[in-house]
């Protein structure tokens, strides 16, 4: 009955490798698995799920099993296949998952005339004679792209310029139009038209973006005139994609109104509370003087390179690619001042000047990212409902914790819970807990916005303790606003009488495990989020338990809520061997990589691989942990730096649960590793208000002076022992454990900037 290659997995699933077809048409990648039955052992239904294994990712169907019933009488259910009759093939885009096809093969002659009795009075059952079904599977590999609107406005001219920048590969086509009014409504512009424009069915224009120099994306530059209310676009790729806002088009408001600074010749657009551009606005004499400024500028550079790429010694100095690096660079800034000399002519209109200015993108905001330069403190320990006025006390607390660096405080759950904790939430809606009430909640939040700090919500979505018992005494009816019952628990919860469907998670043994698959219950939970976001201020999310439930579904809050940040707790275990932490973790990340993909990397995930690695290597200075087998980091932070969130220590590992507590006296070995690296780094409320806040401080101060940010990137110099050293962005060099290093001599001059107990970091100057 089982395949060939078959694996039993424990005692509940079988692993079978899918055979390729060869009678695949060209280019086309056919898999099938064939499944004979026994006819005479008695099967109701085979469930399955797919696994990628190039990179282990398993794919349910709607975050269940997918389920081929064998009987007729089987229930109807969101996940069973072969409700209807018919052919087809099983077509995806899975690489060795690509193509699949399902055959059912019955014995249509011994099943014919042979049928049993239903649970169902009245109800028969027949086994089924064989169906085709076809369903799509999607691997989903993030890819992070980017597209900058900037608009400058020129009131001399009375135009607009809009600029879009993306680094999107291949041809981009962009449809826009513009509206005169609120209504967004697209009419047609007036010309001038950027080049490579066409109108598209008299509704839109289309234009084509200009690849720019090197190959890394594309750009266009609109000139619009002042009675222009907005620009609308949506974005075509190569492969027919298209890019909009959510569903809708993008939507760019252009200046309305100007204020002339006479005192400095400047205009300032104002835009309620962005300011989009500014222009430097003066006559034919001082405009000519600043140009003529500007390219001496450029001349005295290319004189420098020239002297600098014909001197002797560079010339026995430097390799060939560094001088054609250097007459290239010659050859772009003679271009340039040659195309000031000649905007500076009547011959060219004022519009080509204008659409050669240069703008400057605007910083990137991601739920999963921030700005990417956060650094994020946790603002409680598992001791702080103790004082019964927590938030109280954090008041006076916010300048410090601003004057230190900090850009996001998170705070403890604040719903009220059977645990005085918080992670046992009972009425979500009540906010009156045991750090205090809703109001003095409202006020720590304002006073943290007020020093420039912003604000994650603990929120527990996994589980829910009930306010009631049902009728065989089972506590599992919910009170408060969100009135559940049984339904809202998932089926495979032991303990609670669940009536919804099988966990798309791990249970949480402790409270009623939630069914996130079910309509209400995502309606209701986005509905809770957006009142927190709205009425206490909350600026985004850290998710609890965050391996109980599928990361589809946190993207789904995470689009809803558009949070400013959002982090995962996807705590398991690490590998080892024989109590014997093992050196290649690649399964544990890639389990929460896993998770952050399923939320299209809307939310980032605390990166237990790193705390778990840095932990071992200092506690048993085994410093070569610290690089994996491609040479970088090991957890997390080495395969998507952007999402990771690093930490030594939180309320579960320190305070006095001390679950998995940083090796005592060697905190700083850790913070002096995740504050110079990428990821964003979380500091814990003990270390910070103890005394290793002057340290931290300075660690913080280097970081921010340095710009060292999640995207960051490390080279790993040395992974041994007793020592483990890393140069970031080619600004800071590190190093800590009790062996001897000294950063690479090299183009920069590396200076010490800060060192303590097994620790050292230099700054290039």
């Amino acid at each position: 009955m089982r395949p060939h290659g078959s694996i039993p997995i424990k005692d509940y699933a079988i692993e079978t490798p899918l055979k390729k077809l060869s009678a695949a048409m060209e280019g086309e990648s056919l898999y099938e698995v064939e499944i004979d039955l026994n006819m005479n052992i008695p099967i109701a239904a085979i469930n399955f799920v797919l696994k990628d294994e190039e990179s282990g990712t398993w794919y349910q169907h709607r975050g269940r099993d997918f389920r081929v019933s064998l009987m007729d009488y089987a229930h109807a259910d969101s996940n069973v296949l072969g409700e209807k009759q018919g052919f087809g093939i099983w077509k995806g885009a899975l690489g060795q998952l690509s193509d699949m096809l399902l055959k059912s093969e019955v014995d249509h002659a011994k099943g014919q005339n042979r049928s049993t009795g239903s649970s169902e009075p009245g109800e028969q059952t027949r086994r089924r004679e064989g169906f085709y079904e076809e369903h799509t599977i999607v691997k989903e590999t993030l890819v992070e792209h980017s597209v900058v609107v900037t608009v400058k406005e020129f009131p001399e001219a009375a135009k607009n310029i809009l600029q879009i920048d993306t680094d999107l590969p291949g041809d981009v086509l962009i449809h826009w139009g513009i509206c005169k009014d609120e209504g967004r409504h697209w009419e047609l512009p007036p010309e001038p038209y950027p080049t490579q424009t066409t109108i598209f069915k008299n509704k839109a224009m289309r234009t084509l973006l200009q690849q720019k120099d090197g190959g890394s994306g594309s750009q266009g530059s609109f000139t619009l005139n002042e009675r222009t209310v907005g620009f609308l676009f949506v974005m075509k790729l190569n492969d027919g994609t298209w890019l909009d806002c959510k569903g809708s088009d993008f939507y760019v408001p252009l200046p309305r109104s100007t204020k002339i600074k006479t005192s400095s010749s400047e205009y300032e657009v104002e835009m309620g509370k962005e300011e989009v551009g500014s222009l430097v606005a003066s006559g034919p004499a001082p405009e000519s003087k600043e140009v003529s400024l500007y390219t001496d500028e450029i001349i005295n550079d290319i004189r420098n390179l020239v002297s600098d790429i014909s001197s002797e010694r560079n010339l026995k100095t430097k390799g060939k690619d560094a001088q054609v690096s250097i007459l290239r660079e010659i050859e772009k800034l003679a271009a340039e001042a040659y195309s000031i000399f000649r905007s500076s002519t009547p011959t060219f209109s004022e519009n080509d000047l204008l659409e050669a200015d240069i703008f400057k993108p605007p910083t990137k905001i991601s739920s999963g990212t921030g700005s990417g330069y956060e650094i994020l403190c946790q603002g409680f320990n598992w001791e702080s409902h103790r004082s019964g006025r927590w938030y109280l006390e954090l008041h006076g607390m916010a300048e410090v914790l601003s004057s230190l660096g900090f850009t996001i405080v998170w705070l403890p759950p604040p719903t009220e819970s059977v645990s005085p904790e918080g992670y046992m939430p009972k009425d979500l809606y009540n906010l009156n807990s045991r750090y205090g009430n809703v109001d003095e909640l409202k006020v720590i939040v304002k006073r943290f916005h007020e020093v420039g700090i912003r604000v994650l919500g603990d929120v527990v979505l996994n589980h829910r303790c009930a306010s009631f018992k049902n009728q065989n005494g089972i506590w599992n009816m919910f009170g408060g606003r969100l009135n559940w019952d049984d339904r809202a628990i998932v089926a495979d919860d032991p303990h609670f009488q669940g009536r919804g469907n099988k966990s798309s998670g791990d249970n949480f043994h402790a409270a009623p495990n939630i069914d996130h698959s079910q309509e209400f219950v995502r309606k209701d939970i986005k509905e809770w989020l957006c009142w927190l976001r709205e009425e206490i201020g909350y600026d985004g999310w850290r998710l609890d338990f965050a391996r109980g439930f599928w990361g589809g579904y946190v993207k789904d809050y995470m689009e809803k809520t558009e949070p400013y940040f959002a982090v995962g707790e996807y705590w398991d275990s690490l590998s080892y061997t024989y109590g014997e932490m093992d050196h290649n973790q690649d399964a544990h990340r890639q389990r929460i990589v896993d998770w952050i993909n399923a939320t299209s990397g809307t939310a980032g995930a605390f990166d237990v691989t790193t705390k778990g690695i840095l932990h071992s290597a200092i506690e048993r200075c085994e410093y070569w942990r610290l690089s994996d087998a491609k040479g970088k980091p090991p957890g997390v932070v080495g395969w998507w730096p952007s999402r990771a969130v690093t930490f030594i220590e939180n309320h579960d590992t320190g305070s006095t649960q001390g679950h998995w507590r940083f090796p005592g006296g060697k905190e700083m070995q850790g913070y002096a590793y995740i504050l110079t690296h990428p990821g964003t780094p979380s500091v814990f409320y003990d270390h910070i208000f103890s005394g290793y806040q002057s340290e931290i401080g300075s660690l913080i101060s280097l970081r921010k002076r340095n710009k060292i940010n999640c995207r960051s990137t490390v080279k790993i110099t040395r992974a041994e022992r007793d020592v483990y050293a890393a140069v970031v962005d080619e600004k800071l060099a590190m190093k800590i454990g009790p062996g001897y290093y000294e950063p690479p001599s090299g183009p920069q001059n590396w200076s010490v900037a800060l060192e303590g107990k097994d620790y050292k970091i230099w700054e290039a100057s």
